[in-house]
């Protein structure tokens, strides 16, 4: 098993960057060693935690623990792993990552700028918690035989819900969707994590069209040498996916998706994002770090780090993924950095 894991030397940012090599249990294992200390002196003293893992959820995460043990068991290896790396038992550990799929209001936000073009651009605010602020880290994950990938990590949850670029040129990133009435079958979340494993946006699409019921998760999708821009909302076992041509915005709740006029949360945090980030984009601000870190308008603003936030959110991170001719630049920011940590895919997978 290897483990490793530095501030990033970029430095100014305060975000951990770790490296996790090898089988689905070995780098579940090496991420929950990483957010043991957050999860045991943070996390589980919340009444969060105690609701999702107390047993009034229990018939609800053995359904979909048995789902993903028999449909995506290598998922299920690096749960394990984590859980063991967290030193809790599995089943508050995956309960934990069935948050969004048991509660329709689960705090988790995010905005995402969409710009379509020759070089296309995908930017996110990653919104959670805000006991986490300082936490959240930065994972380069090599696994044995699937293709390596960067992403935003939160300690005590597996990649595959923030942002995150892999090894074949494609660029993910996730909103919340507060659908009600989803009887869950397989936890969101480990479908996006199944997502990274994956080599085109044709099969992440097909794949999530196949998937059993899930709580709702919107993804922004962008891979290297490919034109289109996918948008994607899944929810109850209904998908529904679309191509971005012109700059737009994605707040956390459903736009195209059957649940739109009805069947979910649209929170009024959420519906100011997304009505001041179109109304930027209908200005002509095409700098997504602009756009994202906009505290303007006549709402809630769009850069969220207000003590008071209604839905109990703070932005904690902004991924910035800019699909160039011949490589992928990317930067990460955080509220309290001097400078990104950046680079390109060339030398992140060299």
């Amino acid at each position: 098993m290897s483990t490793e894991y530095s501030t990033a030397s970029q430095g100014a940012t305060g975000l951990a960057w770790l490296t996790a090599r090898g089988n689905p249990f070995e780098i579940g294992f090496t991420l929950g060693r990483h957010g043991r200390r957050a999860v045991h002196g943070k996390l589980m003293d919340s009444q969060l935690w105690e609701t999702i893992t107390g047993p009034g959820y229990a018939m609800q995460v053995e359904r979909m623990l048995d789902t993903t043990r028999r449909q995506l068991p290598w998922v299920l290896e690096e749960i394990r792993g984590l859980a063991q790396g967290l030193a809790l038992p599995l089943r508050d550990v995956f309960a934990w990552n069935c948050r969004g799929d048991l509660l329709a209001s689960c705090p988790d936000g995010c905005t995402t700028v969409i710009l379509p073009g020759d070089e296309p651009c995908i930017a996110h605010n990653e919104d959670g918690l805000p006991l986490f602020d300082g936490d959240a880290f930065l994972a380069n994950v090599r696994p044995d035989d699937q293709p390596a990938f960067l992403a935003l990590c939160y300690p005590g949850s597996i990649p595959g819900h923030t942002f995150a670029l892999t090894q074949n040129g494609i660029v993910q990133t996730v909103n919340n969707l507060r659908l009600d009435n989803v009887i869950p079958e397989i936890p969101r979340m480990v479908l996006g994590r199944d997502m990274l494993s994956r080599t085109s946006l044709d099969n992440i699409v097909d794949f999530l069209s196949q998937a059993p019921a899930s709580g709702g998760f919107h993804f922004t999708l962008a891979q290297h040498g490919i034109p289109s821009l996918y948008s994607v909302e899944i929810g109850g076992r209904r998908t529904s996916s679309i191509h971005i041509e012109t700059p737009s915005v994605h707040a956390n709740h459903a736009l195209h998706h059957d649940c739109r006029n009805g069947n979910q949360i649209v929170t009024r945090s959420s519906r100011d994002r997304q009505r001041r980030g179109s109304e930027l984009i209908a200005a002509g601000v095409r700098d997504p770090l602009a756009i994202l870190k906009d505290t303007g308008g006549d709402g809630l603003p769009i850069y969220r780090r207000e003590a008071d936030d209604p839905d109990h959110e703070n932005t904690l991170a902004t991924g910035i993924f800019r699909l160039l001719n011949d490589r992928i630049e990317w930067e990460v920011h955080t509220p309290r950095d001097r400078g990104p940590i950046h680079g390109t895919d060339q030398s992140l997978f060299a």
